[in-house]
């Protein structure tokens, strides 16, 4: 993995809906929307930015009941946001990463 600041991931919400992500397979968008505390619209955006960005999957299955959707960072997504988090802390020299020598 190349550390790279990713300007899609950089802001603070895609930032933070990342790293949710990253610690699981997918998240229902309400527990996004729940982590951030943020309204459905900003959430959507930001999604929607990740999404466009090939970052994030968003799939809504079919089923009894309420359609949910579900959220998942992609392989690109995955690569880009550790790349980001690697680049930042590089900047701060963060001893806590291996270096890819």
């Amino acid at each position: 993995m190349t550390a790279q600041f990713d300007e899609v991931v950089h802001a603070p919400n895609r930032l933070k809906i990342c790293a949710f992500l990253d610690a699981t397979a997918s998240a229902e968008f309400g527990a996004v929307r729940d982590m951030l505390g943020a309204a459905d619209s900003v959430v959507s955006k930001h999604v929607k930015v990740l999404q466009d960005a090939g970052y994030v999957k968003v799939s809504k299955p079919t089923g009894k009941g309420r359609v949910r959707t579900w959220l998942s960072l992609t392989p690109a997504g995955r690569t880009a946001y550790r790349g980001h988090v690697a680049a930042l802390r590089e900047l701060v020299g963060d001893p806590g990463t291996p270096s890819a020598d």
